[in-house]
Order: C-alpha cells, then sequence, then structure tokens
C-alpha cells in the first residue's frame, strides 16, 4: 500500500469516527487502545483502577519512540484516586511485568522529572490473546467458505464424463 493510500484509508477511519463520536469530540482529543486488553483484563490480571491508569497512561503515547510521561497527580487527577493509589498501583503494574517504569531526573535542576511508561509486559502477554483471537477469525472464516462451497453448486468442481468410462445402456 503507497503512503498516498495509507492517508487516505486513515481520513476515512477518522471520518467514521467523526460520525460515530461526533467531530467535536474527535477533534480535542482520542485514544487508541488494543480491544484485546479490554476483552481480557481479567485475565491479565487487571482491575478497573488499573485499566483507568493504563487508559490515561496511553493517553499520552503519541508516537513508539517517545514513550508517555504524565506526572502522577496528573493521572490521579482525572480519576479521582489519591496520587498514593496511582503511585501503589503502577508499582504492582511494574511488578507483575505490565509496564515498565523509566525515572527521569533533571541534571541542570538536580530534581526528578515524570517518569517515562512502557507498556512492553503489557504488550507481550496481549499479544498471546491476540493471536488466539486472529486464529479463532482465520478458522471461523474458512468454516464459512466451506460452508458456502457446499451451498453454491457452482463452485463444486464440474463432474466431467470422459467417453469410455461410463457403462452403455444396451
Amino acid at each position: 500500500m503507497s503512503q498516498a493510500q495509507k492517508i487516505e484509508s486513515n481520513q476515512k477511519k477518522l471520518r467514521a469516527n467523526e460520525i460515530k463520536w461526533g467531530v467535536e469530540l474527535v477533534e480535542a482529543g482520542w485514544t487508541m487502545f488494543p480491544s484485546t486488553i479490554l476483552e481480557h483484563q481479567e485475565a491479565l490480571g487487571l482491575d478497573p483502577v488499573d485499566m483507568n491508569i493504563l487508559l490515561q497512561l496511553a493517553r499520552y503515547w503519541w508516537r513508539a519512540d517517545n514513550p508517555p510521561h504524565p506526572a502522577i497527580k496528573t493521572i490521579a487527577a482525572c480519576i479521582k484516586k489519591s496520587p498514593s493509589t496511582v503511585q501503589r498501583r503502577i508499582t504492582r503494574l511494574k511488578e507483575a511485568g505490565l509496564i515498565e517504569v523509566e525515572h527521569r531526573f533533571d541534571e541542570r535542576h538536580h530534581g526528578q522529572k515524570t517518569s517515562n511508561y512502557r507498556f512492553t509486559g503489557l504488550i507481550d502477554e496481549a499479544t498471546k490473546f491476540a493471536r488466539l483471537a486472529l486464529e479463532e477469525k482465520e478458522e471461523t472464516k474458512s468454516r464459512k467458505a466451506a460452508r458456502l462451497k457446499l451451498k453454491n453448486p457452482r463452485s463444486r468442481a464440474a463432474i466431467r464424463v470422459v467417453e469410455g468410462t461410463m457403462p452403455t445402456d444396451k
């Protein structure tokens, strides 16, 4: 797919989101988050507070090469939890191997900056569920194609009678 085709495809998807959500909501900002994580949050060991924190982190992740780094206070204010609760939950997510936390320091002012967060473990774990879902989709697609083939006589191989191979009526 050419770069122009990718841009056009992305523009069509954006317009579809504008139709679903309204132009103002889309223009104000939106966050991409894999459905697989939402669908399998319990299996991933995530509760609603964890999910809310992950969504807030994802909200600040715009480019793969620039991990999100919102302040704990910012996340806490958005989800109406205390900063200490958010910090404990982030520590738990880190200990579970779902996120990585990179503490950053300001050398010039000798102070701590907001931490970078990476979703490496979460992506790895969720990808296992995504692979299963893709396999299931492929199996469903194959079964559907096989059913359609049986229903549609045109798709069956034509039977050819080759002269001399069929018994003749005498």
